[in-house]
């Protein structure tokens, strides 16, 4: 960032004052006493903070509201700040951010190093299968209707789907078998964008043993086709969210059955097919996350 677009993006102490909850008075003492924050002067005097040193203040307000002094840790830099918080949530003190509203409340202010935290310690509680069903679908569906009411915007949902992918995407290698049957093939179709949908199921069914490979977002259905086809795949699992029209998916997906061999198995799940199974002869339609397991259980049993 230039030095230009770093003034333009620096916050006034007011700012910083309701963004992060510390009294102006406090870091004006803290500024003369431990040298941070350094914030520059506009051409009226006036104190400008940058982001990064915003986004650090926001840690020290959150591991004070967890009895840390701020004598001990204004000095530290913001890697070891993040490091302290974690350590507080694995230590019970950040029970409440495992709460759907505070992780929401972290979303809206854009507290990403804490909202990774507090997902990670939920996922230490809870494990993968439990934290994926209790605490990224309610937030999911949280950030949804936030959305909805012009509460969150596009950059606080980025920030959400990018930190819960990070958290996802780390559990499930950890827990990939190679080998491993029913052989699914995730993806969406060439609209759909939504990436959270394939990577919640990827995640209820890879500790069951199922081996997964996902193609990510928007492929076309010649391409869904072919690699299930030459991969060998058992399953193709596709994801529709909310915002994708319920016949479009319908129509892509009576299209992409009747292209399969019939030994291949779609699932289909999301809030776009929900409740259309009856309309979809010959394809799984997922209810919930839950479902995810019967379906497999099904599967197994039907290739024992």
């Amino acid at each position: 960032m230039t030095d230009a677009a770093r003034f333009e993006a620096a916050s006034s102490i007011a700012a910083v004052e309701r963004d992060t909850g510390l009294p102006k008075d406090t870091l004006r003492v803290w500024e003369r006493r431990y040298g941070f924050p350094a914030p520059a002067r506009d051409a009226n005097g006036e104190r400008l903070y940058p982001p990064e040193q915003v986004e650090k203040l926001r840690l020290i307000r959150r591991l004070i509201d967890h009895g840390r002094r701020p004598a001990g840790i204004v000095g530290a830099s913001s890697e070891e700040l993040s490091r302290m918080l974690e350590d507080c949530l694995c230590a019970g003190e950040g029970a409440a951010a495992a709460r759907d509203d505070s992780l929401l409340q972290l979303v809206r202010l854009h507290r990403s190093l804490e909202l990774n935290a507090a997902l990670r310690q939920a996922l230490m509680k809870q494990g993968l299968q439990r934290f994926v069903a209790d605490t990224v679908a309610p937030l999911a569906t949280a950030v949804g209707e936030a959305w909805m009411r012009g509460e969150v915007d596009v950059p606080e949902e980025h920030l959400f789907t990018e930190q819960v992918q990070n958290v996802l995407r780390s559990a499930i290698s950890a827990h990939a078998v190679a080998g491993a049957r029913p052989r699914v093939l995730l993806t969406t179709f060439p609209e759909e964008e939504h990436i959270l949908g394939l990577l919640m199921a990827e995640a209820m069914l890879v500790p069951e043993g199922a081996s997964c490979l996902s193609l990510g977002t928007r492929t076309p259905l010649a391409d869904i086709r072919t690699a299930a086809v030459e991969g060998g795949f058992d399953i193709v699992g596709l994801s529709f969210s909310i915002a994708y029209p319920a016949r479009q998916a319908i129509d892509g997906l009576l299209e992409l059955r009747a292209s399969l061999p019939p030994a291949v198995g779609i699932w289909a799940g999301g809030a776009a097919v929900r409740d259309k199974h009856k309309r979809l002869p010959g394809i799984r339609v997922v209810g919930d996350l839950d479902d995810t397991l019967v379906a497999l259980q099904e599967w197994r049993a039907a290739h024992a």
